[in-house]
């Protein structure tokens, strides 16, 4: 019996020092785990959060800016080359004109090396410099114009309800983003469509409203619209329906 006490005794103190050695080599081991595995989740949190928010901002911006119902019309593509040492680098020039069809219009071209990347930069840059033109009853000028940039010369000209657009490619482009949908140009002196577009552009700058010219001269529009042989009532009337 005295053995097999000092045995017990003897084999305790050694079982009870091999456990909580392993439990403690155990543990600690699974919280170095945790801990690589906490920063690494954490870390990869950050960088996945940071990425979602660049995501999120150019979302919003995107949501912004389509959120006006534009209409982009690609006028004219350019391909241009340019020999280098190794043979020849080949480049792309886009014009577009850019609307929403209710008297607002711009155009801008971009460069790039790709196609589509052209377009984009075009597109941003016709957004950035939409005018205001005023329309007559929607749909076509208030009065005739005239344009010139360089060598080109274009003249626009007003035209009843169910004239349509009768206008070369280029100017067909602003006329439809614009929103007319009655008139009558011709371009003269060239077919370069960025010399068009600007001469169209030169003149749409030009035009005016009865109601603005009534404001700047301190009258009524009606008094203005009277002077052409028309009676009061018509006049009147017609004053009435211009908004702009």
């Amino acid at each position: 019996m005295a053995d097999e006490n000092n045995t017990n005794e003897a084999e305790a103190p050694i079982a009870a020092t091999e456990v909580p050695g392993a439990d403690t080599g155990g543990e600690a081991r699974e919280a170095r785990g945790r801990g690589r595995g906490r920063g690494g989740n954490d870390r990869g949190g950050d960088r996945g959060g940071r990425g979602r928010g660049r995501d999120d901002r150019r979302g919003r911006g995107g949501d912004d800016d389509g959120g006006e119902e534009l209409i982009e019309k690609l006028v004219h593509i350019n391909r241009v080359s340019k020999t280098v040492k190794g043979g020849k680098r080949f480049g792309f020039a886009a014009l577009v004109v850019v609307g929403d069809g209710k008297g607002r219009v711009g155009f801008g071209h971009g460069k790039a090396r790709e196609v589509p990347e052209a377009i984009t930069k075009a597109t941003a840059s016709a957004k950035k410099k939409m005018v205001r033109v005023p329309l007559k009853e929607g749909r076509t000028l208030h009065h005739d114009g005239k344009g010139r940039f360089g060598a080109g010369k274009v003249n626009l000209r007003s035209a009843p309800a169910g004239t349509g657009i009768i206008a070369g490619g280029p100017m067909r482009a602003v006329f439809e983003s614009l929103g007319v949908a009655d008139v009558v140009t011709k371009s003269v002196g060239t077919s370069n469509p960025y010399n068009m577009i600007r001469a169209t552009f030169d003149a749409l700058v030009s035009q005016t409203s009865p109601k603005s010219v009534a404001q700047r001269r301190g009258k009524k529009v009606a008094d203005l619209l009277g002077r052409g042989g028309a009676s009061a009532a018509e006049a009147e009337a017609e004053a009435a329906a211009i908004t702009e």
